[in-house]
């Protein structure tokens, strides 16, 4: 037997070994010899332009060649026999999994209804806990699921028939499930959310979640762009930051509402369509309301003076709307608002009142059992502040401004006068490092309904919170309590006073010396809960040109 080689014209798998279709190496035309005789191999000689018979080196080097490809022939099948008993055995696998019934042992007591939170305390009992399935991975024969239900995370195992049953094999991150089973104490050494795990004997898949291209990890990669996250809110808000960003929120609530009733102020809910401004109308929401136009309210404090006549102190926690198109990290064009007004005060009893307002609605948060544990992980190093905080006048922070080479927004030395804007007034809170207290500000830059200070007509009797890392978190002020000034005030920003009969009335019919204030809940949250963002601290935050969803 006699074959052909060329190295240049020739194909080792869709040749022949004959002259018109030879071969290309010489170690294949020996491995395609079907007897035991060595075939003679002649090779295309293109200087010659002819075939002649192998050397006896390049023979010696197709026969080391041939056995190599033996080998990796014999491999091959080997791999594929093994690939086949596989399929075979999965296939076994999924026949016996797709036979397996789950199916509730009743001679088990009965499984007692249980939130997460509540499972921690039921060491030794069989319980039935609803979740979402947080996370999901199996090892070898042993299924661990993490189940999640709002009140709390726990480890669930399963295993034998539930570990290996198709129904098992389907499950799905986020998928809903119903597990039944006895709670143990986690193994010494182990740890685990409240220190158990559940051994499972039995579950219900109460909705499947889609896997593939629909699986939620490919809906919020981590990593992806924030505006994607965003567009996604209603998935990322089942991430463990944000979800325990919201309960933290949830305390703050239930705190301030705890304080505000030590201090006796009532709770009241003034309307959040007006025809009134507040802030400056250039930050306003119109709508047309029956023809008629109204704005989005600014701020509820208006209507909170109203209040102080009939039910004494007051406040209120509900939604404002600022239509400033500002892309800042602490600006949302809708924020849950915490405003306060009192009556027969002065400005140093509201500067009091705004301490202790703060510093115990911190301290019921860091004791309440959820949250505190939260913010500790969400902020292991935020320290709870402590009164007097420091106080500051505008002037003393113009002075401390310059001193520390700090410039205005148009990069030139600060003046009396000028409006402290973010990026200087965080440079210089930051820098001081505690909670301060920055009062007295210049009636030009103020509201219309600000007083000014006895001691200095210039200045205003008015207050900002400032606090490290976060910068502004409270604003307020007494009020004007007189009619005549407060017509002046309406003069000098060119408001015209007839919309607001209703607030002039206060100081008509009894008026009295009063202040108030307000707190952005998502600036509160952010310096609590060391978020970069508010954004991050609003369930669906809405700012210029986010609305959805």
């Amino acid at each position: 037997m006699s074959f052909y080689i060329n190295e240049k014209t020739g194909a080792d798998e869709a040749g022949a070994g004959t002259q018109e279709k030879p071969f290309q190496t010489p170690a294949f035309a020996l491995y395609s010899a079907e007897t035991d005789a060595e075939p003679k191999l002649f090779v295309f000689k293109e200087a010659d332009n002819e075939y002649q018979e192998i050397s006896a080196s390049a023979l010696k080097k197709a026969r080391k060649g041939c056995d190599g490809l033996k080998k990796k022939a014999a491999k091959a099948k080997e791999q594929e026999l093994k690939k086949q008993q596989q399929q075979a055995d999965n296939a076994a696998k999924q026949m016996a999994a797709l036979n397996i019934k789950i199916e509730e042992d009743k001679a088990l007591p009965a499984a007692q209804k249980a939130r997460i939170n509540q499972s921690y305390s039921k060491v030794g009992e069989r319980v039935k806990v609803s979740g979402w399935i947080h996370r999901l991975r199996s090892n070898k024969k042993v299924v661990f699921i993490v189940l999640r239900d709002g009140s709390g995370f726990l480890q669930s195992v399963l295993t034998g028939d539930l570990a290996i049953a198709q129904q098992t094999l389907d499950l799905t991150i986020e998928s809903t499930v119903t597990l039944y089973g006895t709670v143990t104490k986690v193994p010494e050494g182990k740890s685990a959310p409240g220190g158990v795990e559940l051994v499972v004997d039995y579950y219900e898949i109460v909705g499947l979640a889609p896997s593939g291209d629909d699986a939620f990890t490919n809906k919020i990669a981590e990593g992806a762009d924030p505006s994607l996250l965003l567009d996604q809110r209603h998935l990322t808000l089942r991430g463990e930051t944000l979800s325990a960003v919201m309960k933290v929120r949830a305390s703050l609530m239930k705190s301030i509402r705890r304080v505000f009733e030590e201090e006796s102020l009532t709770e009241v809910t003034p309307p959040c369509m007006v025809q009134t401004q507040v802030e400056g109308g250039s930050t306003l929401f119109k709508l047309d309301y029956y023809g008629e136009e109204a704005y989005l309210t600014q701020s509820s404090q208006l209507y909170l003076e109203t209040c102080l006549p009939a039910l004494g102190d007051v406040y209120c926690i509900q939604e404002s709307f600022r239509a400033e198109k500002s892309h800042t990290r602490r600006h949302l064009s809708e924020y849950t608002h915490i405003e306060a007004e009192l009556a027969f005060l002065t400005f140093d009893d509201l500067l009091d009142h705004i301490e202790r307002v703060i510093c115990k609605t911190v301290q019921y948060i860091l004791e309440d059992p959820v949250a505190g544990p939260l913010v500790k992980q969400l902020n292991p190093d935020f320290v709870a502040p402590q009164y007097p905080f420091k106080r500051l006048e505008y002037k003393d922070a113009i002075e401390w401004l310059k001193e520390h080479g700090i410039k205005n927004e148009e990069g030139e030395e600060f003046q009396f006068g000028d409006d402290i804007a973010e990026a200087a007034e965080r440079k210089m809170t930051d820098t001081i490092g505690v909670p301060i207290l920055l009062t007295k500000f210049p009636a030009e830059i103020k509201s219309f309904y600000m007083p000014r200070c006895k001691d200095d007509n210039r200045v205003t009797e008015s207050v900002d919170v400032l606090m490290p890392t976060v910068g502004e978190i409270t604003g307020g002020s007494m009020r004007i309590n007189t009619e005549e000034e407060l017509l002046a005030g309406f003069k000098r920003e060119g408001i015209d006073p007839k919309a607001y009969y209703w607030f002039i009335d206060q100081r008509k019919y009894g008026t009295c010396p009063h202040g108030g204030y307000g707190l952005g809940t998502e600036r509160i949250l952010a310096w609590l809960c060391d978020r970069f963002t508010v954004r991050d601290c609003s369930l669906y935050p809405r700012f210029s040109g986010r609305c959805k969803p």
